[in-house]
């Protein structure tokens, strides 16, 4: 599976969280090529402020393989992760994290973002690692607008 396959499958769980009348966000972990955990924001349908897609889907993943650790990993998110999920990641040790949509599409749909670029937080932090922007940034962007029209959940 190439890199846009796996960024269809985090909006497939995006798609799924919002059906679900959660917020337009969904990610999946793979690892040699197959992926391993994904998940889809659940912070309404749980109460928790954390539950936001990377970090359901880091759970997840831990869970699956049995470890903390999931080095030799890599993360696709339809959204550019917040400071709380890029930090999750980090501490996660996942090689790399592929997003579409920004932390601008976010705000601009109403979610109060921390304006801090991920790679810009990953650098500051001196993290190894690897932050991808612009993976399909088109078609996560629409989730948003396929949240609102869906009128289930609130931005947070």
């Amino acid at each position: 599976m190439t890199d846009d396959d796996h960024m269809r499958a985090a909006i497939r769980v995006a798609q799924q969280g919002i059906a679900a009348g959660q917020t337009p966000f969904g990610a999946v972990i793979v690892r040699g090529g197959a992926v391993v955990a994904e998940g889809h924001n659940c912070v309404w349908l749980t109460g928790d402020p954390t539950a936001h897609a990377e970090v359901v889907t880091i759970r997840r993943a831990a869970a699956a393989l049995a470890t903390i650790d999931l080095g030799g990993t890599v993360m696709y998110t339809t959204c550019e992760p917040c400071p709380m999920c890029l930090a999750a990641i980090h501490w996660a040790k996942i090689d790399a994290v592929y997003y579409g949509a920004t932390i601008a599409d976010a705000q601009a749909a109403g979610f109060a973002e921390l304006c801090v670029p991920a790679v810009k937080l990953a650098e500051l932090g001196g993290s190894p690692l690897r932050v991808e922007a612009g993976l399909l940034p088109r078609e996560c962007a629409d989730l948003f607008a396929e949240w609102r029209a869906a009128g289930l959940s609130n931005p947070y």
